[in-house]
């Protein structure tokens, strides 16, 4: 039985990655942090396409809880192998770098790019057993070109970024896939904050976008049309920076 694991995938971008990737056969792990409301409704809409799902819940910044959770989950479920692996999970924690708190730059930091570190260790391993998969993590316009006030967030996602390049480069001979996908300004709960009508002025295509035009990148990145397409990042940002 072929699975996707889906880090953060109870609200958003996530959300809409697990309902794409449902559609296209794929059984689904949902993983969450803390709101299991959420991460049911989200089970419900990938069972609705005709596929089996589970969530999931550890913090993607605990090594210890993904090892105990993810990796137990992987031992007792040896006829369920993970093809697809989708980084998502993510945290903002904005403030200028001359104020910023330790806090909010490790929490930031830990997320991101050692969530993408700890899961994604964890799971290449079967894929290079098995000689196939697909790693798709989700970056950002900011890890890119850099945001003021996002010194941590810009820092975490340029990090995944060159992790993504570098691990593209290690397990491409394996059948393994790396890749990227930066969106711009979506929206979703974590752009609530933003002011829509100002920023959309600066986006050539004049309007924020979905998290389903996000899915349906990575839809393609974890279809067999993408096979040689690895150690990319694609951006997903109507324009905004390219």
């Amino acid at each position: 039985m072929k699975f996707a694991l889906v880090t953060g995938g109870s609200r958003g971008i996530g959300k809409a990655v697990c309902i794409r990737l449902a559609s296209m056969g794929y059984h689904v792990l949902i993983n969450y942090r803390s709101n299991e409301a959420e991460a049911l409704q989200t089970l419900a809409l990938v069972k609705e396409k005709g596929v089996e799902g589970e969530i999931i819940r550890f913090d993607v910044a605990d090594k210890e809880q993904i090892i105990a959770t993810l990796g137990g989950w992987m031992e007792a479920n040896p006829d369920k192998t993970i093809e697809v692996l989708v980084n998502n999970a993510g945290i903002r924690d904005d403030g200028l770098m001359m104020w910023m708190k330790d806090e909010q730059w490790n929490r930031v930091i830990d997320t991101s790019l050692g969530g993408f570190f700890y899961v994604t260790r964890l799971v290449v391993n079967s894929m290079l057993m098995k000689k196939k998969g697909r790693i798709i993590n989700i970056v950002s316009l900011s890890g890119l070109k850099g945001m003021a006030g996002q010194t941590n967030y810009s820092a975490a996602k340029a990090g995944v970024i060159g992790a993504t390049k570098a691990l593209a480069q290690e397990i491409a001979r394996k059948g393994i896939t790396v890749n990227a996908v930066a969106p711009g300004f979506i929206k979703t709960d974590m752009t609530s904050d933003l002011n829509e009508n100002e920023l959309k002025a600066m986006i050539p295509v004049k309007r924020f976008g979905t998290p389903e035009e996000v899915a349906s990148t990575v839809g393609f990145l974890a279809s067999e049309g993408a096979s040689y397409i690895t150690g990319e990042v694609i951006s997903v940002n109507g324009g905004l920076y390219s």
